[in-house]
């Protein structure tokens, strides 16, 4: 064997990102800006740190767990030498710097998303969503439209008990690939497309109606927490938004019925697949029965914070954890649970804390909403006028946002800014809230959500397909969106 058969072939160059260079530009570009006589030097360098953040999570240029790392490393270095506000003639020091970029990771809401993503690991260790789902759809009946309709139950139904958008779709999604399967269509007829579709979007829709159904809100109550002193609790929250996605989901199953009819309405055997897994299951389980019993005390405990009991929806999460994990009473082992837990997401979720609060700390969010309230005329305009326009801002700069998390991270905390900034006696808190809902309008793109994607790769449906219908969905939305404000919501006092 001669030598040139040994030597390995020449590996491909690896390129630097576009996006990271972008990113750093405008890094740069925002630190050697003029300094206006209003904003501190820390609060310059925190806008720099917020610009290299938008651009890196909008082009995607490295993961957001890399990302996140960024960010704090940025934070501890050019905060560290900033002047502090107190006395400009001091610096923060790095160790400031640091404990400021990790802030984020002693803070409430982070606990609540960690307790809510273990007890999502645990219904998947057990297998209860899945008989959750199975169950429900043994119900519905057969033809394709009650299937639709029972898909968007199976939604509903796992988000109460899984608080974790990425958790129910994985869930789901092989259950309803089966359904498809027994319905003998092929993976690119209108009723296998509509089916994931509902899955996607209908996660969305609900991310919307229960505030422990994705982590964006609990971002959200988390910001209102340390920006307005204020929080809504799970059950307001549920009175707000549920009504809205009740509508939004009977909506989006009739888009569906429309823009991609099913080729059949009746097929004999249509839910054999599904009675088949079910039957497979066997009888429910000791640590299933134990762990819905958990669930349905965790829904009672949430559901009456403020009420019946002082306790937040955080420490009541963490009160069911204790018992999930329990020597012989609870259903799972550290062990069990501990790769099933996307570790990623709780270091994007402190370090967007982090962000958030730091941008407040510093004077920058305040300073930047006052500037965007000066140069728009937000003002001039009702309540329902400012609210109209900045749900409107924040669904069309989701499109270029492949995370709600990441999205709320980096303009949540500017809005709330602004609002505050705003003249006029109305809810701040609810208003919040309310921008929190427009946050969750993944519906156009598959990259705009991870649930989007987990569907996509069934490839029972296009791009083309997902956002014809998306666009509706987002279109009707945001319409009902604006109806709720003016009335429902004004009644509720959250306007």
């Amino acid at each position: 064997m001669t030598d040139h058969a040994l030597q390995s072939p020449p590996s491909a160059p690896v390129r630097f990102p576009p996006g990271l260079i972008f990113a750093c530009l405008a890094l740069l570009g925002v630190l050697f800006l003029p300094l206006p006589e209003t904003l501190p030097v820390a609060g310059q360098r925190m806008l720099a740190i917020l610009a290299f953040a938008v651009v890196v999570w909008v082009t995607e240029a490295v993961s957001y767990e890399a990302s996140a790392i960024m960010i704090t490393a940025l934070m501890a270095v050019l905060m560290g030498t900033a002047p502090t506000l107190a006395d400009p003639a001091q610096t923060y020091g790095s160790s400031a710097g640091l404990s400021m970029a990790l802030a984020g990771f002693a803070s409430p809401a982070l606990a609540l998303v960690v307790g809510a993503l273990f007890i999502a690991a645990a219904m998947t260790h057990t297998g209860l969503d899945k008989r959750i789902a199975l169950v429900t759809l043994t119900k519905v009946g057969a033809s394709t439209r009650r299937v639709l309709l029972g898909a968007m139950l199976v939604i509903v139904l796992l988000s109460l008990v899984v608080p974790s958008a990425t958790a129910r779709s994985a869930c789901v999604v092989p259950i309803m690939m089966g359904v498809i399967a027994a319905f003998g269509v092929p993976l690119r007829s209108n009723i296998a497309a509509g089916l994931m579709i509902i899955v996607a979007q209908g996660t969305s829709v609900w991310n919307v109606g229960i505030q422990t159904a994705a982590a964006q809100n609990l971002l959200t109550v988390g910001f209102m927490d340390k920006m307005l002193g204020e929080r809504v609790s799970w059950i307001d929250w549920l009175i707000a938004g549920a009504p809205w996605a009740v509508i939004m989901s009977l909506v989006l199953v009739a888009l569906v019925l429309k823009l991609l009819p099913p080729e059949s309405d009746n097929v004999p055997g249509g839910m054999d697949g599904v009675t088949r897994s079910l039957a497979a299951l066997g009888p429910m389980t000791a640590a299933q029965k134990r762990l819905g019993g958990v669930s349905l005390v965790l829904l009672l405990a949430w559901a009456t914070e403020g009420r019946l009991h002082p306790f937040d929806t955080t420490t009541t999460t963490y009160a069911g954890l204790v018992t999930l994990l329990l020597p012989r009473f609870g259903v799972m082992t550290w062990k069990d649970v501990q790769a099933r837990i996307p570790w990623g997401t709780v270091i994007v979720f402190g370090v967007g804390i982090s962000l958030g609060s730091a941008l407040l700390s510093t004077h920058a969010g305040q300073w930047l909403g006052a500037q965007v309230v000066e140069h728009t005329g937000l003002d001039t305009l009702g309540t329902l006028g400012v609210f109209a326009i900045l749900s409107a801002f924040l669904i069309v700069i989701h499109l270029g946002f492949a995370s709600a998390t990441a999205l709320t991270s980096a303009l949540l905390p500017i809005l709330i800014a602004v609002l505050q900034t705003l003249p006029g006696d109305f809810s701040r808190v609810g208003m919040s809230m309310m921008l929190g809902f427009a946050v969750s309008f993944g519906f156009i793109l598959p990259i705009n959500a991870p649930q989007n994607m987990v569907c996509l790769g069934t490839e029972t449906f296009t791009p083309r397909q997902f956002a014809r219908v998306g666009l509706w969905v987002s279109a009707i939305g945001y319409v009902l969106l604006l109806v709720f404000a003016s009335t429902y919501w004004s009644w509720l006092g959250w306007m």
